[in-house]
């Protein structure tokens, strides 16, 4: 049904997750602070309270058997499908889960903030109808690593069907923020710029600072605004990975 159409929406988050990694392979497991970065990421979308569920969707490639085993021992929702058509996957996961509205989240993201995916899915429910609500449309304003895109399920589906770009796929939502006359868009802004702090885990060092965030803490209950309290306190922190390149999506 589509989302337009119902009353109130199953708003489910799915965290693609796999061992695979190119530049820090097996980064989902690695340890921050006496818990694997993935068990980090679930805790923290978890706390969201406009979550109904969070799912973890992971391929179907024996290594990312050590993935489906953690799941299993936390009783955490996981979905596994192929590991290069993540779209496909997303859409798959959707479905087998009855979801109206998609967040999408990534499990190299430690530092996600349940805050801001409360912000974000609320922007997106409150400007109905709308097919995509992101605090990574252009101009950004969040840290690298704090990334939510919020859609609804119909929007999912129709990239899943007329999406032919391999490499757009593989990011699950090049099709829709590209296609603004085909869906409606909405950025999430802050009114304080961050974009220049890079927060997410693609390479060692960027696992160094976010070590230095969760060994300070030693939880993960904190909230991004004392994440930045502390970077106001230790600004070096921030030298450990600023040389670090984001992928483009092609």
């Amino acid at each position: 049904m589509s989302i337009r159409r119902m009353g109130r929406a199953r708003v489910v988050a799915i965290i693609q997750a796999r061992m695979g990694s190119t530049r820090l392979p097996g980064k989902v497991l690695l340890d921050l602070a006496g818990e694997p970065m993935l068990v980090r990421v679930v805790n923290r979308s978890r706390r969201a309270t406009t979550l109904q569920d969070v799912v973890v969707a992971t391929t179907t490639r024996p290594a990312d058997g050590a993935i489906v085993e953690l799941c299993a021992e936390r009783g955490w929702p996981c979905f596994r499908g192929g590991e290069d058509d993540v779209l496909d996957r997303y859409y798959r996961a959707a479905m087998r889960h009855q979801v109206d509205v998609v967040v999408r989240i990534t499990s190299d993201c430690p530092l996600v903030e349940p805050e801001i995916v409360d912000w974000i899915v609320r922007e997106f429910l409150e400007k109905r109808p709308l097919d995509y609500a992101s605090n990574t449309l252009s101009p950004r304003t969040f840290p690298q690593g704090l990334d939510v895109e919020v859609m609804a399920f119909d929007a999912l589906e129709r990239a899943w069907r007329e999406d032919d770009n391999p490499a757009w796929r593989e990011h699950v939502t090049p099709y829709i923020y590209r296609h603004p006359e085909k869906f409606a868009l909405t950025a999430v802004m802050n009114d304080k710029d961050y974009s220049h702090m890079r927060w997410t885990v693609d390479t060692v060092d960027d696992l160094a600072f976010v070590r230095k965030v969760y060994d300070y803490f030693g939880h993960d209950a904190f909230s991004w605004q004392d994440v930045l309290s502390t970077l106001e306190e230790h600004p070096e922190w921030l030298e450990i990975n600023r040389h670090v390149a984001q992928k483009e999506v092609p």
